[in-house]
């Protein structure tokens, strides 16, 4: 079973992600009180907990959630494999995956310390199609991409 393992935001852009009790979802806007919420194809950002397990084998500093400033971290779901256009329904919400990986900033501490970061091969983004709250905990479903 697929499972959110945290929820995170940061209210400026550059700063980073920290945990939430819950964070919730609006339509054609992402996460409220994120700062990365707008009306645009990476509203929300999702690494799964895997993803983020090879990278601290190999890094020297800690990687609590947040630091590759993903939204959701998950765990038992292949993030990466999912083709742009897979809706998932988390907890109560929905999301359309939008895109798969991007950029990394060359600045970022991580890529910095190892070498590389996990954030723009294994990372995903999404839109949000039905609003609610997601919280530590929620399952998580893959639905078939819609056309």
């Amino acid at each position: 079973m697929a499972t959110v393992v945290s929820v995170n935001i940061s209210e400026h852009k550059g700063e980073q992600k920290h945990p939430m009790p819950f964070i919730t979802l609006k339509y054609q806007h992402g996460i409220i009180g994120d700062a990365h919420a707008g009306n645009w194809h990476r509203q929300i950002s999702l690494l799964a907990e895997e993803s983020v397990d090879t990278m601290r084998a190999a890094c020297p500093i800690d990687l609590n959630p947040g630091v590759f400033a993903e939204n959701i971290n998950t765990i038992g779901i292949d993030l990466k494999h999912l083709p742009v256009g897979t809706h998932l329904r988390i907890g109560q919400t929905e999301v359309e995956v939008t895109q798969i990986g991007k950029e990394c900033h060359n600045d970022c501490a991580i890529k910095k310390a190892v070498g590389k970061c996990v954030m723009p091969t294994e990372g995903i983004f999404a839109v949000v199609v039905t609003e609610g709250t997601v919280r530590a905990g929620d399952e998580i479903e893959i639905l078939e991409a819609k056309a």
